[in-house]
C-alpha cells in the first residue's frame, strides 16, 4: 500500500507544480481582460498579487511533495500517537 500511496503523491506533486507553472504562465493573458471590468479596475494590483500568490504556493506544495518523496521515499510517516 505504500508504494502505491508513494507513487499518488508523487504524481499529485507533479500536477500542483505544473498549475503552478500554468497560472504563471496565465496571468499576463489574463489581466487585460480582468482590468477591462469595471468593478475589478480599482483593484487590479491585489488581484495580480493573489494570482502570484497562488502560483508561487501551488509550485511551492508540489515542489515539497517531491522533496519528501527523494529524501525518504521508502519509509511511511511516522504514526502520529508516537
Amino acid at each position: 500500500m505504500s508504494d502505491k500511496n508513494n507513487k499518488v503523491q508523487v504524481i499529485w506533486g507533479i500536477a500542483l507544480m505544473l498549475m503552478g507553472i500554468m497560472v504563471l504562465f496565465r496571468i499576463p493573458q489574463v489581466m487585460p481582460r480582468i482590468k477591462q471590468i469595471e468593478s475589478f479596475s480599482t483593484s487590479i494590483g491585489f488581484i495580480r498579487f493573489c494570482f502570484y500568490f497562488m502560483a508561487v504556493m501551488l509550485i511551492a506544495g508540489g515542489g515539497k511533495k517531491l522533496y519528501r518523496y527523494m529524501i525518504n521515499p521508502s519509509q511511511d510517516p511516522e504514526p502520529a500517537d508516537k
